[in-house]
């Protein structure tokens, strides 16, 4: 960003709001996947839909991996 000139608040608000939509896909795929897991165990289930859980928690993660790294390329291209 030049020197003198301002920052936009919504933008802060908005990197804001998403690294929080991050933080709780990253925290609800972990908390679903844990269960899945348990559960799974619990009820016998064949293998393959156990790996198709472990799938989604590996695209949940994933998700959040690229949102984050555009949160933070955002962040530096603002300074």
């Amino acid at each position: 960003m030049e020197p003198g000139m301002a920052e936009d608040p919504g933008t802060d608000r908005t990197l804001a709001r998403q690294a929080r939509v991050v933080s709780l896909v990253i925290a609800g795929t972990m908390i679903l996947w844990m269960a899945a897991q348990w559960l799974g165990g619990k009820l016998g289930l064949p293998e393959r839909y156990v790996f198709l859980v472990d799938l989604f928690a590996l695209a949940g993660f994933l998700w959040a991996l690229i949102v984050t790294w555009q949160i933070w390329r955002r962040g530096r291209t603002n300074e």
